[in-house]
């Protein structure tokens, strides 16, 4: 007999950067019966998609606070992609202040998001690249340096660059984030996992109500209870043994 129920499937969106293994890992062992379908997508698209066609996603904060509900996960190192021969792959961390002579490309899906142009290091490169992987070819061009979180640098990894911590530039935070009329029992879960919680925690889950208990006509006593106590409609408890009780003269 056919199924009349269609698979559910728990579409999530995934920005460039963000490594899923171990949630999936989590999300397959919880909900066998739920696929979760891992969508990627551009940081720069995200929101709308989100809205769109997904059930929640794995994005770069902040996210709109009055179209979504945001839980922040964890923020990232932030580092300066350079040229491998270059004079600052020579430090084990740089600053802002390495960066005053150099070129810094931004790209059009810059997700460091710089909070001041007056803190930008060096100069800007008068074109903008339309990526950050477009930003990674003019780098090994020697072209500029590259701005970007840790996890970026990795996923652009090529041979003849290299990468160093940039101690005191802005940071890019990732986050778990939903339309705020879109929250489900899945979505739900999906916190769960990336927040690390046990297959059996409750929390945030209305909380099972109790069986109620079959209807009796009478109480039974517990066992015991009546022990050493007379019996209804007696007088005295009948004695087994000793000197019988003395009778009130008339």
């Amino acid at each position: 007999m056919p199924d009349d129920h269609p698979p559910v499937t728990f579409r999530l969106l995934v920005v460039p950067g963000v490594t899923m293994d171990k949630w999936s890992r989590v999300w397959s062992e919880r909900q066998p019966e739920v696929a979760l379908e891992v969508v990627p997508v551009e940081a720069a698209q995200a929101a709308a998609l989100l809205v769109a066609e997904a059930d929640a996603g794995l994005l770069r904060l902040p996210a709109d606070q009055d179209a979504f509900h945001a839980i922040p996960l964890y923020t990232e190192t932030t580092v300066v992609v350079v040229p491998r021969e270059h004079l600052l792959a020579a430090a084990d961390e740089v600053t802002l202040a390495d960066l005053a002579d150099e070129t810094l490309l931004l790209p059009e899906d810059d997700v460091i998001g710089w909070p001041d142009p007056s803190v930008v290091p060096g100069t800007v490169a008068a074109h903008r690249p339309a990526t950050t992987a477009e930003a990674v070819e003019l780098v090994a061009a020697e072209v500029g340096v590259l701005v970007v979180p840790q996890s970026l640098a990795r996923a652009h990894h090529r041979r003849d660059l290299t990468y160093r911590v940039l101690t005191d530039a802005p940071a890019s935070s990732v986050g778990l984030v939903w339309s705020r009329d879109r929250y489900t029992d899945l979505v739900e879960e999906m916190i769960g996992v990336v927040r690390g919680r046990t297959a059996n925690s409750t929390r945030g889950r209305a909380p099972t109500p109790a069986e109620p208990r079959p209807a009796t006509s009478a109480r039974k006593p517990a066992e015991g209870a009546n022990r050493g106590k007379p019996a209804p409609g007696r007088t005295g408890a009948r004695r087994t043994g000793g000197t019988p009780p003395k009778r009130r003269g008339r």
